[in-house]
């Protein structure tokens, strides 16, 4: 007991340095030696020799897969196409009746913290204070509940003052969310912001949502854009008149149906019905129709109905529309195939990006590090060419495009080429 006092306070009084990096190596234990001894930590606390391990270290790896669906069939066996019957209404549109886009700048009230963050917003209200007769100094208005918007409408040719309409807003500033949002007094000019045609104010209606939390977050569709159902006013008219100034009524072609032989069927047909009063414009998209000079004001608009209700066979055009952003084809009934041959191999590239964390061992001096892991893919197809036959029908023309096995975006390729080399018989139109 006497000589475990005396190591007791030798090790007591010992400096702290002098336990760092040094154990005895071996104790006489009735004339052996041990050949474990105890390590040694910085604080004095002994550890025993091989009793830390290092961690299990990250053996994950990236992946990235790459899959098509298994392309449908069209069991309907499509018919000759020819030309239809159209009213001249859906062919034509009636100039001077458009419709007119009116614009403006609002603000909105009344959002829980997810306005503005800038000083516009500040701006806008103190304008809007002062119009009122109270003077705010800019400094004391807070934004977070406030945001500019754009505010937009459309006016349909005829309407009258205090008629209303539907009005569109969306944020201009980094305001996160409408949801719940006022639409304060707005006033809509017409394109040069000259004249006032109609206001809009009320309550917004937000097709979205967003809900978040600390460490993550949902969102529906676009929380900063909302309508106003019937949140505008006319206060304006804008004039319009289906007749112009020299006795005429003209037929503007709508967009996908200006061909010339569509002009001069409505020419035709309007001749058959009251003669030499119609003749086609020398552009070919237009067809001008003279009015009786007897005829009265009032029944213009029975003159024009009795036009737009006529019957034209219409041409079937022979046009590919396709959308180079989301793949779309769209193909007219007259698309005409000439025989060729076709070589198709498309690239797929599959490249994967994760990180893993790799942490040294317990007492090894060492500092965790983020490892990178990258996994690229790559497949080449290797496809024969195909023949491909004449086609003389729209049906033979989609059943010969999909023996190809090309996914659309690919066909987009396929189709472009095909008309640069005078395979495929169409105009081509990308939107």
């Amino acid at each position: 007991m006497h000589l475990l006092t005396i190591t007791l306070a030798a090790l007591l009084a010992a400096p702290q340095g002098s336990t760092q990096g040094t154990a005895p190596t071996g104790t006489q234990n009735g004339g052996a030696q041990s050949s474990t001894a105890p390590a040694s930590s910085g604080q004095g606390i002994l550890i025993p020799a091989g009793s830390v391990e290092a961690p299990t270290q990250p053996t994950g790896s990236s992946t990235s897969t790459f899959r098509r669906g298994l392309r449908g069939t069209n069991p309907r066996n499509a018919g000759p196409t020819g030309m239809i019957l159209a009213p001249v209404r859906s062919l034509v549109g009636v100039r001077g009746m458009e419709d007119n886009h009116v614009w403006g700048i609002g603000l909105v009230d009344g959002l829980s913290g997810t306005g503005d963050s800038g000083d516009l917003a500040k701006q806008l209200l103190r304008n809007i204070l002062l119009t009122q007769g109270i003077v705010v100094d800019e400094s004391d208005l807070e934004s977070e509940n406030l945001a500019v918007v754009r505010v937009e409408g459309t006016i349909s040719a005829g309407m009258r003052p205090g008629q209303v309409i539907d009005v569109r807003v969306s944020t201009i500033g980094d305001a996160t969310s409408l949801v719940g949002g006022n639409l304060a007094f707005a006033e809509l000019f017409d394109p040069r912001g000259e004249t006032v045609f109609a206001t809009a104010s009320g309550p917004i209606a937000v097709g979205g949502f967003t809900a978040e939390g600390a460490a993550a977050s949902a969102t529906k569709n676009h929380t900063t854009v909302g309508t106003l159902p019937m949140g505008g006013k006319i206060e304006r008219e804008i004039p319009t008149n289906v007749v112009s100034d020299h006795g005429f009524i003209h037929l503007d072609s709508r967009k996908g149906q200006d061909t010339f032989g569509n002009v001069v069927r409505i020419s035709e047909a309007i001749n058959g019905l009251y003669p030499n009063v119609a003749e086609v414009l020398p552009d070919g998209k237009s067809v001008k129709v003279r009015v009786p000079e007897d005829l009265p004001s009032s029944a213009h608009v029975a003159y024009l109905d009795s036009l737009l209700r006529l019957s034209v066979q219409t041409d079937n055009l022979a046009r590919v529309v396709i959308n180079e952003r989301t793949g779309v084809i769209v193909m007219g009934g007259d698309v005409r195939l000439r025989p060729g041959a076709i070589g198709h191999g498309a690239i797929i590239i599959n490249i994967a990006e994760t990180q893993e964390v790799s942490q040294p061992g317990g007492l090894s001096g060492g500092q965790t590090q983020a490892v990178d892991r990258t996994q690229v893919d790559v497949l080449e197809e290797d496809n024969p060419l195909v023949l491909i036959p004449e086609s003389v029908s729209l049906a033979e023309v989609v059943e010969v495009l999909n023996t190809l096995g090309a996914s659309p975006r690919d066909l987009i390729s396929i189709l472009t080429a095909m008309s640069e080399g005078g395979m495929l018989v169409a105009e081509i139109r990308r939107m």
